[in-house]
């Protein structure tokens, strides 16, 4: 690739550096940017700066937002009562878009994994807790990955309220051992919502 200039190069390399672009995808990014017009060019430019500068955790579920508190946490229609727990931002956008549930997350950005020495201080166990212990939620659906680290999490959770006066369900079948929520069909994700059962 030594034939294209250093700006190229620089631009093919820090492309490179996103998850799942190798470099010859890359090699094609930096080719449509450069042929693409330069408003086209500087929008995008500009979106990455404005995502770095705005985009924050919304301070109930810890969602991104534009705001101190995301939309779906300030919208009025939700069900306060009812609270799904997933483990990234990724997930909420995938239930979101099954259509199948109208109440409010809480996101721990991350799941119980002692090998690689996650344990429950290093994700949002006890922001979940102080949730529920305000007792406003009555029902807590774990949405958590059906994979090792999904379901020891879910159990983990279920076992720190099991002393709260919450109902605690967990996602049905319909999604298969060992996936990601956030590759899950709508279909089965909307039946495993439905499905739920109790822990």
């Amino acid at each position: 690739m030594s034939h294209y200039p250093a700006s190229v190069l620089k631009l093919i390399k820090n492309l490179s550096r996103l998850p799942g672009i190798g470099e010859k995808t890359a090699e094609r990014l930096a080719m449509h940017i450069l042929r693409a017009p330069r408003r086209e060019a500087e929008q995008l430019s500009h979106s990455i700066i404005e995502i770095k500068e705005k985009v924050r955790l919304c301070s109930m579920c810890f969602a991104l937002s534009d705001t101190g508190v995301c939309n779906i946490c300030s919208d009025p229609t939700r069900t306060v009562s009812i609270l799904c727990v997933v483990e990234q931002p990724a997930d909420m956008v995938a239930i979101e878009k099954s259509g199948s549930f109208n109440g409010l997350y809480h996101i721990l950005e991350g799941a119980l994994s002692p090998m690689d020495g996650i344990g429950p201080d290093n994700i949002r166990i006890k922001e979940l807790v102080t949730r529920i212990s305000q007792g406003k939620i009555k029902e807590v659906i774990l949405a958590t990955n059906t994979n090792i680290e999904g379901e020891t999490t879910a159990a983990y959770i279920a076992e720190q309220l099991k002393n709260y006066a919450v109902k605690i369900t967990r996602i049905a079948s319909g999604v298969p051992i060992g996936g990601d929520l956030k590759y899950v069909d709508q279909v089965t994700l909307k039946k495993a919502m439905e499905t739920r059962h109790d822990i």
